[in-house]
């Protein structure tokens, strides 16, 4: 599974916050931001200092995007193979 932090990046746009504001406003380094930006693993406890700093819930910046693993196949009857 890979974690899509899209909703991060809408959210910014939509509060019109500039990349070097929010690094500034939430203490992470512009590293961890381009990390972020790449989809790339950051720890749990830096996406908890972003949602502390914009009010908002791991949900609204982070979503997890299923594997699209072409071996694993859904049967008919629900079941994977």
């Amino acid at each position: 599974m890979a974690v899509s932090y899209k909703r991060l990046f809408k959210m910014l746009i939509d509060k019109d916050i500039k990349k070097m504001d929010f690094c500034e406003q939430t203490g992470i380094s512009y590293s961890t931001f381009r990390k972020l930006s790449h989809g790339e693993n950051v720890q749990v406890g830096i996406l908890e200092t972003i949602c502390l700093k914009m009010d908002c819930q791991l949900s609204d910046i982070a979503e997890i995007l299923p594997d699209s693993d072409s071996s694993t196949e859904k049967c008919t009857d629900g079941s994977v193979r």
